[in-house]
């Protein structure tokens, strides 16, 4: 089963949003009348439209984080109570029940979102936030541009994925968060290409978790840039260990302790301090003698970002 997603933007981390469908805003009845009626898809029936812009309202599809909100689907209104969405994981479209509603607002597997404008070439939606048992009407200032097929062949005469380009305006944030991050690692943000962690020795092995898209995370493996994550095994280790914590790289690939990754209120400061003077010992040592580093970027250009790693050492060498 495919579910679609609406990406994610956060304050203090990041809100998972679901995107899916879309529809067209329903006419009220004569002037000074309070009926509203249903939307109605019939006119937008076998289009095509294509996602090729995804912005906040400030018009950047970034944040102060790193996230990117990716245009990326592909829909066909089927009838009023059907959608035809294209999964990326199965490669194929697959229907979806459509829920009409009142005020321009809909739902299709699982997503609200309303409609701001919709014509047979182009369509405009914001998504919409479910609270409990009741829609936040006032939306997450997220909007969707799509564009039919159609329109973009013939009219535009281009192609989807040049219009799915970041903007100028992306562009110079970016720009700007980097050379923030690259004076002090501290105010790090997400790389949309995440750092490396490279082994340069047959007893380190580096392996990058990596998430399967599933139903599960709304089939969102967007935590795989927001949070890079290594498995770090050192063979012929001073001793057996195991410590979890994030770090630091900065646009030079050097790497600087984050903090610890497990709970340690509840042990007391003394196993706080050995716990941090433990693993940070780890990373001076270890991970600095035997990895290489490519730090991330985003829209090629360079800038600090963090990881998190799980470095598990061995006194017995590898099988």
């Amino acid at each position: 089963m495919l579910s679609i997603n609406i990406k994610t933007i956060k304050l203090t981390g990041f809100i998972l949003l679901t995107i899916v469908s879309l529809a067209q805003t329903g006419c009220g009845g004569g002037a000074g009348t309070q009926k509203k009626e249903l939307l109605d898809f019939k006119p937008y029936n076998g289009i095509n439209y294509s996602e090729v812009k995804r912005r906040q309202k400030n018009g950047l599809s970034f944040n102060e984080y790193g996230y990117q909100l990716e245009p990326q689907w592909k829909m066909k209104f089927v009838s009023d109570d059907s959608v035809s969405i294209y999964s990326p994981t199965k490669k194929g479209f697959i229907n979806f029940p459509l829920t009409r509603g009142y005020d321009s607002i809909f739902n299709a597997a699982r997503s609200w979102l309303k409609v701001q404008k919709m014509t047979k070439d182009s369509l405009v939606l914001e998504i919409i936030k479910q609270k409990g048992d009741s829609l936040d009407i006032k939306g997450t200032k997220v909007f969707m541009l799509f564009y039919a097929d159609d329109y973009v062949k013939n009219v535009l005469h281009t192609d989807t994925s040049i219009l799915r380009h970041p903007s100028r305006l992306d562009t110079a944030f970016i720009r700007s968060l980097s050379a923030k991050a690259n004076q002090d690692y501290k105010k790090a943000f997400s790389a949309r290409q995440p750092a490396e962690l490279i082994s340069r020795s047959i007893q380190v092995k580096v392996k990058q978790r990596t998430t399967k898209p599933e139903i599960d995370n709304n089939f969102d493996p967007s935590d795989d840039y927001l949070d890079p994550t290594y498995d770090i095994v050192i063979n012929k280790a001073y001793k057996d260990f195991y410590y979890s914590f994030t770090m630091y790289i900065d646009d030079h690939g050097r790497m600087y302790y984050g903090k610890p990754l497990i709970a340690l209120n509840v042990s007391g400061p003394e196993f706080e301090q050995a716990y941090i003077r433990m693993s940070s010992a780890i990373m001076d040592s270890y991970l600095k003698l035997y990895l290489n580093i490519i730090p991330g970027s985003t829209l090629g250009i360079l800038h600090s970002s963090m990881v998190s790693v799980h470095v598990e050492g061995k006194t017995a060498p590898a099988q």
